[in-house]
């Protein structure tokens, strides 16, 4: 281990930890629309869900800028851009409600209720 491996760590911005924690939340949404599409089989989470793929590239994208951001050429702004633009274009998804009256923690972890409609796929 050389002495660049130490500076480089110690070099790290602030905002490398905001994009790491804007990128957790884009896999989280994915994730939790994911959820969602599995228990009610809603064609509206069923497209979040697939293009919540693409926003998780976009994000580690923009992480990967973050991340990789130098004295010479910093591109941690453009990093955080990019995330914010895939957060965008994830929340602009159109869904369908499907929470009345649960709590918060539910609604949080995607926790919704059961329509019976499962898929008839076999293989």
């Amino acid at each position: 281990m050389g002495p660049g491996i130490i500076s480089d760590v110690t070099a790290m911005s602030y905002l490398v930890y905001v994009a790491t924690f804007g990128c957790g939340v884009v896999f989280f949404l994915w994730i939790r629309d994911m959820r969602i599409f599995a228990r009610t089989a809603l064609a509206g989470y069923r497209k979040a869900a697939c293009r919540g793929v693409l926003y998780c590239a976009l994000s580690l994208l923009g992480l990967a800028f973050a991340y990789t951001s130098g004295p010479v050429f910093p591109t941690e702004l453009i990093g955080l851009g990019i995330i914010l633009a895939a957060l965008y274009l994830q929340g602009r998804e159109t869904r369908q409600k499907v929470f009345s009256n649960e709590d918060w923690w539910d609604r949080l972890t995607g926790k919704a209720p059961c329509t019976g409609k499962k898929s008839t796929r076999e293989g």
